[in-house]
């Protein structure tokens, strides 16, 4: 080893501590840590559902399943952009964060096991469409919230924090669906035999196997229906959180205008995100080009939220530290490299060194973009701006995956990829020309 790098090495982990005990410290780092919980014990339960709803369409409707999949996400996607800039704003007015983030989670909580009742296709959707609208109201004034709770010095952390507490959940969510599953088929009086168990547990793994034997819609019903449990632990713990003490802003302060400068800053996110196609390509990627089984994708997905938990706190922290523009820079070239990458992986071995690195763009960028946003807006108009940043990012979020799945269809998957990484590349360049805020927050600031 170099002489004084272990001391060296040392020091940067007890400052990074440091830094993590500081921002909790308060009634506002209370907040942040709380509002890590709900978003964890929230995405857990989203995630023992989600993963499963294309098998339970497949049982209500097989023959239109694509369809009612594509018309579920699509609507409630766009929607709930739209709703995020609405909510946002009504947040500011109203001058209370943590009301829209109780009515949207509670939105969410109920909406997302109700599924377990549906008869038909429809009622999935309709439920999806109210769990997206819930998302949509409660984000803004969440992240309003944590904007005013974390001192400026450390926002880049505490948004880190909880997008880190989010990925946990999305870890946890679809292996307590898969252990659920497999409990419920041992169960089952029709798994008896030990054939048929191992065959049912099997299928449990698969997740997403079809037709005869399968897993059967009434274990699908039961897994929805547990899901509520993390769900009420998400509202206990906003119960919990406090709207953070501040002067009450003025009409003008509310109403008045975002900077310039902000909206270059979305714009930017905007061009980025139309690069940005659903990481569901990754693990298509990875089961045609290496065949990889059923139950190995699902294994690479877990392993995908993993590595953005593993780079979320130290990426955040170092936006606080340099400054988000080059953190954030940093991360959507990291996306695009990877992203060539796996235009050229002929090798696994290769693919999940990419898959490993791509987590480290989510670290780069998650925390610094949202931490970002508050810089570049006062506190009183805080709720619109991450209202339109986050319209931004769902309205570029659709026609990226239908733009990366057309090229992959027409061409091939290396020019999807490569198509992706110019794009991001692209974004970088022209974040490099959006102005900083007028007022900084934080060491140089975006």
């Amino acid at each position: 080893m170099v002489p004084g790098l272990s001391a060296v090495q040392d020091q940067h982990e007890v400052r990074f501590h440091t830094r993590l005990l500081d921002a909790f410290r308060g009634a506002g780092g209370r907040n942040v840590f709380l509002l890590g919980l709900v978003s964890f014990f929230t995405d857990v339960s989203s995630e023992m559902i989600y993963p499963l709803l294309p098998v339970f369409l497949a049982a209500l409707a097989p023959a239109q399943t694509a369809l009612f999949i594509g018309l579920m996400d699509g609507l409630a996607e766009s929607t709930s952009a739209l709703l995020k800039i609405i909510a946002g704003s009504l947040s500011d007015r109203m001058q209370n964060r943590r009301l829209p983030a109780i009515i949207g989670y509670a939105i969410s909580t109920f909406s997302r096991p109700a599924m377990a009742l549906a008869g038909g296709p429809l009622a999935v959707v309709t439920l999806r469409f109210a769990d997206r609208i819930g998302k949509g109201i409660r984000t803004p004034g969440r992240d309003a919230l944590i904007r005013e709770s974390a001192p400026p010095e450390y926002r880049g952390l505490a948004f880190s924090f909880h997008r880190a507490m989010d990925h946990a959940g999305a870890v946890l969510g679809p292996i307590l669906a898969l252990l659920i599953l497999m409990l419920l088929t041992v169960l089952s009086p029709h798994g008896n035999s030990a054939n048929d168990q191992e065959a049912g547990s099997l299928n449990s793994a698969l997740l997403f196997s079809t037709g005869e034997g399968a897993v059967p819609v009434e274990h699908l019903r039961t897994v929805f229906l547990i899901a509520l449990l993390p769900g009420l632990f998400a509202l206990l713990a906003l119960f919990f959180v406090r709207e953070p003490r501040h002067e009450k802003a003025s009409r003008h302060d509310r109403n008045g205008s975002l900077p310039r400068s902000f909206y270059g800053f979305a714009f930017s996110v905007f061009i980025f995100t139309l690069s940005n196609s659903s990481d569901l390509f990754l693990v298509y990627l990875a089961a045609t080009r290496f065949q990889a089984s059923s139950a190995a994708l699902l294994l690479l997905w877990v392993g995908l939220h993993i590595t953005k938990i593993v780079f979320s706190l130290p990426g955040g922290s170092l936006s606080d530290r340099l400054g988000r523009r080059p953190v954030i820079i940093a991360g959507w070239l990291v996306y695009a490299a990877v992203y060539a990458g796996f235009a050229f992986a002929t090798e696994f071995r290769f693919y999940l060194l990419f898959l490993f690195l791509y987590g480290a763009y989510y670290g780069l960028t998650e925390g610094a973009e949202k931490a970002a946003v508050a810089d570049y807006v006062s506190a009183a108009r805080s709720g619109r701006a991450f209202g339109i940043y986050h319209a931004a990012v769902g309205f570029a979020a659709l026609p990226a995956s239908l733009l990366f799945g057309w090229i992959w269809t027409a061409f091939n998957a290396e020019t999807a990829f490569l198509t992706g990484a110019l794009i991001a590349v692209g974004a970088a360049v022209l974040l490099v020309f959006v102005p900083r805020p007028e007022v900084a927050h934080s060491h140089e600031g975006p």
